[in-house]
C-alpha cells in the first residue's frame, strides 16, 4: 500500500511553491546571518534569480555562513568571475537539439525539456543560461516532441527534465503520458527531479496514482548533494514514490565547499540508501559560466573517489563521471 503523502491536497504544494524565498537578504536574515550580506551579488541574482522553498531553508544551520545547503542557493560575488573554459552551454545541449524541447545525445533515449520552472535555483545549474522560452517540449501540446519520438523507433526510454518536470501539474504530465502510450517502442520513463527533496509536498496522492498507473518501468532520479538535505518529510515522499513502483536513484554534483570531503560523501551514500535511494552518479561540475567557484579539480575528485571506494560497499559508490559535449555517453573519471 502506498503511504499517505504528507500533504494530500494539490493546494499544499502550490502554496509552498508560491511562498518560496526570493530575496537573498531575507534568507540570510532568517538564518541570523545579516553580516554575510556582503557576499551577495545582486548582478548574479538579477541574471539568475534566487528561489528557495522555506522547507529547504529550514534544513540550513542557523548562524553558519558556510552551511552546505546555503552555499548551493545563495547568489554570491564569486559568480561574477568570467573564467576561461567556462561557457553558457557547458554540455552541448544546443548541438544535440532534435526538435522543440527534445535533446537526443545518447543511443536509445531522448530527453524532453518539459518546463523551464524549478522549485529551487541551484547556483551551479548547467542550464542557468538555457533559452527555455524557445525550447520547451510542452509547446503546442507536445506536438513537435511527440512527432520526433514517434519517428525514431530506436528510442526506448524518455527522460523528463527541465527545469523540473514535477513543476508541472500532474494533469499535464498525465496528458503527455497518455499521448506516449501508443508508442510501442517505449519501455521506460525517467523523471529527473529535485522537488521530492526541496518541496516534498509535491509527492501527493494524485502524483503517486499517476506514477502507479503508467505502463512502463519508471525511474525517478533525485538530486541530493549533502545528507542534510534529507529530513523526515523527504523520507516520506521518497517512500511514497517507491511504493508507487518507481526505482529511485540519486545523482550528485561534486561541489567545492559543499561535499568535497570523503566523510560527507560517505554519509550521503549511507543516508540515501537508508531512505531507499541508490547512489547513481557523482558528476564533476559542468563548466557553466557563473559556477567556477564550485569546481573541484579532477585530481582531487579522483582522490576522494578512491577513498570513498575503500570505505563503502560497491553498490553505495556512485559513478564518478563528467559530461563532455558531443560524447556518446557520460565519461568515467
Amino acid at each position: 500500500m502506498i503511504p499517505a503523502p504528507p500533504t494530500a491536497s494539490q493546494a499544499g504544494w502550490h502554496a509552498g511553491w508560491r511562498d518560496a524565498i526570493r530575496d537573498p537578504r531575507e534568507l540570510l536574515a532568517l538564518l541570523g546571518l545579516h553580516e554575510a550580506a556582503g557576499r551577495i551579488s545582486d548582478a548574479a541574482a538579477a541574471q539568475f534569480p534566487m528561489r528557495v522553498p522555506r522547507a529547504f531553508a529550514a534544513r540550513m544551520r542557523h548562524g553558519d555562513a558556510d552551511d552546505p545547503l546555503l552555499r548551493q542557493v545563495l547568489p554570491s560575488l564569486e559568480e561574477e568571475a568570467r573564467l576561461p573554459g567556462f561557457s553558457f552551454d557547458a554540455v552541448g545541449d544546443a548541438a544535440a537539439r532534435a526538435g522543440t524541447g527534445v535533446i537526443h545525445k545518447y543511443e536509445g533515449r531522448a530527453l524532453l525539456i518539459a518546463t523551464g520552472s524549478c522549485a529551487v535555483h541551484c547556483r551551479y545549474c548547467f542550464r542557468r543560461h538555457f533559452p527555455y522560452g524557445q525550447e520547451n517540449a510542452a509547446a503546442n501540446e507536445w506536438t513537435s516532441a511527440l512527432a520526433y519520438l514517434e519517428s525514431d523507433p530506436s528510442i526506448t526510454e524518455v527522460l523528463l527534465s527541465g527545469g523540473d518536470p514535477l513543476s508541472l501539474a500532474t494533469s499535464k504530465l498525465a496528458s503527455l503520458t497518455e499521448r506516449l502510450r501508443p508508442l510501442a517502442h517505449l519501455r521506460r520513463l525517467r523523471l529527473h527531479t529535485r522537488l521530492p527533496v526541496v518541496l516534498p509536498e509535491r509527492v501527493d496522492r494524485e502524483l503517486l496514482d499517476w506514477i502507479g498507473g503508467l505502463p512502463w518501468a519508471v525511474a525517478v532520479v533525485v538530486h541530493v548533494n549533502h545528507g542534510n538535505e534529507i529530513d523526515d518529510s523527504v523520507e516520506h515522499a521518497l517512500a511514497g514514490l517507491r511504493s508507487a513502483g518507481a526505482v529511485l536513484l540519486n545523482q550528485s554534483v561534486l561541489l567545492r565547499g559543499v561535499n568535497d570531503d570523503v566523510e560527507v560523501l560517505a554519509e550521503l551514500s549511507e543516508r540515501l540508501f537508508a531512505v531507499g535511494v541508490l547512489p547513481y552518479y557523482l558528476h564533476q561540475l559542468d563548466r557553466v559560466q557563473g559556477a567556477g567557484h564550485f569546481e573541484v579539480s579532477d585530481g582531487e575528485a579522483r582522490g576522494l573517489y578512491s577513498e570513498l571506494r575503500e570505505r563503502l560497499p560497491g553498490y553505495l559508490v556512485p559513478q564518478l563521471v563528467r559530461e563532455i559535449a558531443g560524447a556518446r555517453s557520460k565519461t568515467p573519471l
